[in-house]
């Protein structure tokens, strides 16, 4: 199948990007290619992937008739609609859909692929000492540590690494310690490396000691003549180097991990939904908060999910007939398959649930987290990352247990963000949140930060815009899922899987992308 089937011969499409959730603007166009219904166009687009953003495309193609740049005086021929994470996250970042816009008419089908920009993701890791170096302290010794260059284009240098400070020392063993390749020398092995040698003082009027030049090339030969350097009557002596690729979220994704179990997990207060009172509240003009965060995650996450089926429960209510209370419901009340198809099925699941149950608390989270965090551990080969988005209203009631879940949970490839709605207070919840302080539980503290927890207050646009409200919130708690899961892959040294092949014969449209968030680079 050719990627365009035009009933015109002289084509281009032009792909317009919006700002976060505004109108279209025209990024760019490919060029012309004459006299052909299957084009095959060349040039590449570069565009920046955030993953924590919807990131909303629009191609539009047209068949050329004058050499005007003006679009209303060429034919259009069709176009589609998608988000780069669409493009970036579908099988081998390889996307096919089918044009519209002429009614009544087939425009036929349009094909992406992703790449990610090719760049030095190499990382090295080394270990340095020294032998008879200068005394320089009147008092004592030398407190000896070491300051890296990188050298630039115009001859000038940039500092790039310091060692630490090894205080009353004249052979010094420093740590060993790692540096981007590109932070080195910009990737290419044979630029000049500089280390400087100093002698720490406290008013930072550091004595230098002596220098040596190196280069990248010379220190990938690892402990050797060619890295025992002089300095002055002392002697640098390079003991080990250790060089490894650093592979990227797109990487992984690329090569196949989904997040296709998601799972979505909704605590219901006490109350009356039919009440403007209730955060539950089912308003025929707006969404409510429970809502706009379901919406504003899911629609992010569903992008990399291949069967875009979401296990979605409901926790604290009683349930018909009998008026059972229970803490795991599912919300779509199958309980032989509680998935929702994309997040528009969950939303629809949550309002009818709404209609049926009897809300009742109280709100406790270990379960939750343990009942997910079992799932994830029989799939702990990087084929899958397990996504918990819980929204609640109220203070955690097992706060013990959820920390211990946590502890346990950070081992296992998942992540859980907690979004609280309404006015309460959750000062408790920032303790589970690891950016500063690793959550612990009886003495052992979490292998990875995991959680990420956000009050949703914090993000409502004052306008009352919820559209804005929602993109605020999705790219703040989304943000630390790419490192998140990279650094459970990298824990157990898990390397992602090349991506699958592309059917050579067919000809495709390239788009390209780059990714700024953590430097992630792409093609599209």
């Amino acid at each position: 199948m050719s990627p365009c089937s035009f009933e015109m011969s002289n084509s281009f499409f032009f792909v317009d990007c919006p700002p976060l959730y505004c109108s279209f603007y025209q990024f760019g166009r490919t060029e012309v290619i004459d006299n052909t219904l299957n084009p095959d166009f060349v040039r590449k687009f570069v565009l920046d992937f955030f993953f924590e953003e919807k990131q909303n495309l629009r191609f539009d193609v047209y068949n050329v008739d004058t050499r005007s740049s003006n679009l209303s005086k060429h034919d259009f021929l069709g176009q589609m609609f998608c988000t780069l994470g669409e493009i970036i996250g579908s099988t081998g970042s390889r996307l096919e859909r089918t044009l519209s816009g002429i009614p009544g008419k087939k425009c036929g089908t349009i094909i992406f692929t992703a790449e990610e920009l090719s760049n030095c993701r190499d990382i090295a890791t080394m270990q340095l000492c020294a032998n008879k170096l200068d005394k320089k302290d009147f008092f004592g010794k030398s407190d000896p540590f070491l300051v890296f260059y990188r050298s630039n284009e115009d001859g000038t240098f940039t500092i790039c690494h310091k060692t630490e400070v090894i205080k009353n020392n004249l052979n010094p063993v420093w740590k060993s310690f790692t540096i981007p390749v590109r932070a080195l020398c910009n990737g290419d092995y044979d630029r000049s490396v500089k280390v400087d040698v100093y002698d720490w003082d406290r008013d930072g009027s550091h004595d230098f000691i002596g220098e040596f030049t190196t280069s990248y090339r010379e220190l990938s030969r690892g402990q050797s003549q060619f890295n025992v350097y002089e300095v002055k009557l002392s002697v640098v002596t390079l003991l080990s180097f250790k060089a490894e690729s650093e592979y990227t979220f797109v990487d992984y994704i690329r090569g196949g991990v989904e997040s296709h179990s998601t799972n979505v997990i909704v605590f219901f207060p006490p109350g009356n939904p039919s009440q403007p009172t209730s955060l539950h509240y089912m308003s025929p003009y707006q969404m409510n908060a429970y809502a706009m965060a379901l919406k504003a995650v899911g629609e992010i996450i569903q992008d990399y999910d291949s069967d875009k089926l979401f296990p979605a429960y409901g926790f604290g209510a009683k349930l018909p007939p009998d008026g059972k209370v229970s803490h795991a419901f599912p919300l779509n009340s199958n309980t032989e398959n509680s998935n929702c198809m994309g997040i528009d099925g969950v939303l629809e699941a949550y309002f009818q649930s709404l209609r049926t149950v009897q809300l009742y608390g109280p709100t406790n989270f270990a379960p939750v987290i343990n009942q997910v965090a079992r799932c994830a551990g029989e799939v702990t080969d990087g084929s899958q990352y397990f996504v918990l988005l819980m929204i609640t209203d109220g203070v955690i009631s097992d706060m013990a247990q959820t920390k211990e879940a946590v502890v346990n949970a950070a081992s296992l490839p998942m992540s859980i963000i907690i979004v609280g709605v309404g006015p309460a207070e959750f000062d408790a919840m920032e303790e589970l949140d690891g950016d500063e302080v690793r959550v612990s539980s009886r003495g052992r503290f979490a292998e990875r930060d995991i959680v990420q927890f956000v009050p949703f207050r914090d993000y409502i646009d004052r306008s009352g815009n919820q559209v804005l409200s929602m993109a605020r919130l999705a790219k703040d708690v989304l943000a630390e899922i790419p490192d998140q899961l990279l650094s459970f892959m990298k824990s157990r040294a898990i390397e992602p899987q090349p991506p699958p092949s592309s059917i050579s014969d067919i000809p495709s449209m390239s788009t390209t992308t780059t990714t700024k968030t953590k430097e992630r680079n792409m093609h599209v």
